[in-house]
């Protein structure tokens, strides 16, 4: 490892591109601190989201920036449902996003320039709805009124499509995806003060097992950290032969489709946790009865009910989002189409039909470590009354971190290798 990064740092335009994705990162850090305009910091930070699901689950996924309510409190969340929602659309839901999605680079510049047409709107709306919502129950806007409220969502909407930008940046002149590096830098800074929470929570608290509590704590974020990492590098290869007319007769050339046990990654547990919210959301408009008593219960992942609810909608998006990702029809037209096929398995429909069907099989185990992953925290919430709320909210964060840190190790990896094959070839 350590002779990975000298190597790292002799190249000069990786440790230019590392250097850079840094300073990007502390820009973006920066402008986390600053607070939005017209808040009450004070009130923000006086322990608001403890106890509130829905503040929660957004603050996590924001870095904490929700929490202390800065200009960049959304962080890039309307742009991945943005850009999520376009994808959907374009398997074949809308028939020119379709069409775009086919037309190779040209199409992908007009998929992304519309995806941003639609976080910016998504934006405005959630940071006007989530504005007048806290300066309505928790008194957080200073001299509350429509102006006001415009004025704020304005500036965390610009404050959004900004780390867009510098996301772009990254990607364009740093290392790994931008978004990715921009979501992991806001969570990574937000761990140790989770940390310092728990630990002041449990062992100050005059508990015996305190101790023993909070070591259980650190091995549960363990725990999901290894299980990510292996369930990230493991695939299924399914063995792909055709005949190539350079080679002799009776010879064939053997290669590999890979099919990731999680092809879907993160995707369901943001969508399940989506879901999860938008009733609390709705829920915390109105006043308590009945109605949102059960929302409150059966859509809040830190009670039993509202966990079960939680982990099967993962379930149900993991074998959803999966098939989207991987489409074995396509996939055995194109195999047809080269010449090639599944060893024993003849092609056509009986290949559509056998990828398919493994498809469904590793992607059981695929569901069940998200399962694993994501009702570790909240199960960890459950058995101890004492654990903070928002320090029970971690899974989806961690899956986060670990995915995007394996993805820059192997972008390091790549340009190391490529830039050595460079001076090789050129003789330097």
């Amino acid at each position: 490892m350590i002779r990975f990064i000298k190597d790292l740092f002799k190249n000069k335009d990786i440790r230019t591109r590392i250097i850079f994705t840094l300073g990007v990162l502390f820009l973006f850090r920066l402008g986390a601190a600053i607070p939005a305009p017209g808040i009450d910091s004070v009130k923000i930070t006086s322990g608001l989201g403890e106890g509130n699901a829905i503040f929660n689950i957004m603050n996590m996924m924001g870095g904490g920036n929700l929490q202390r309510f800065s200009i960049f409190s959304l962080g890039v969340g309307p742009y991945i449902t943005a850009s999520i929602i376009v994808q959907l659309m374009a398997m074949d839901v809308i028939p020119a996003l379709a069409e775009m999605a086919k037309n190779g680079e040209d199409g992908r510049k007009q998929m992304d320039r519309i995806t941003r047409y639609i976080a910016v709107v998504m934006s405005f709306v959630q940071a006007l709805i989530m504005v007048k919502l806290y300066s309505d129950q928790y008194n957080v806007v200073q001299n509350p009124s429509w102006a006001t409220f415009i004025y704020i969502a304005t500036v965390l909407t610009a404050g959004t499509m900004f780390i867009c930008w510098l996301g772009d940046r990254i990607s364009l002149k740093g290392i790994g995806n931008g978004m990715s590096m921009i979501i992991f830098a806001g969570i990574v800074s937000n761990l140790p003060s989770q940390f310092n929470l728990v630990y002041n929570t449990l062992i100050t608290s005059g508990r015996a097992q305190g101790l023993i509590l909070f070591a259980l704590y650190v091995l549960s974020y363990i725990a999901i950290i290894v299980l990510v990492v292996f369930t990230t590098g493991a695939e299924r290869k399914i063995p792909i032969q055709y005949t190539s007319s350079g080679l002799g007769r009776g010879q064939s050339d053997m290669t590999y489709i890979p099919l990731k046990i999680n092809s879907a990654s993160v995707t369901p547990v943001i969508f399940a946790s989506a879901i999860m919210a938008a009733p609390l959301t709705i829920a915390s408009f109105f006043k308590a009865n009945a109605f949102t008593r059960f929302l409150n219960v059966w859509f809040n992942s830190t009670t039993p009910q509202g966990l079960v609810v939680y982990l099967v909608l993962i379930v149900l998006f993991t074998f959803f989002y999966t098939n989207l990702q991987v489409d074995p029809e396509k996939m055995a037209e194109n195999l047809k189409k080269n010449g090639s096929y599944i060893v024993g398995v003849r092609p056509g429909k009986d290949t559509e039909t056998y990828v398919s069907t493994v498809l469904n099989r590793i992607t059981v185990l695929g569901a069940l470590s998200l399962l694993i992953v994501a009702a570790i925290p909240p199960v960890m919430g459950l058995l101890i009354p004492d654990m903070p709320p928002s320090a029970a909210l971690g899974g989806t964060g961690i899956i986060i971190v670990v995915g995007v840190a394996l993805e820059t190790v192997k972008d390091l990896k790549g340009r190391l290798t490529q830039r050595k094959y460079s001076g090789f070839v050129s003789g330097k």
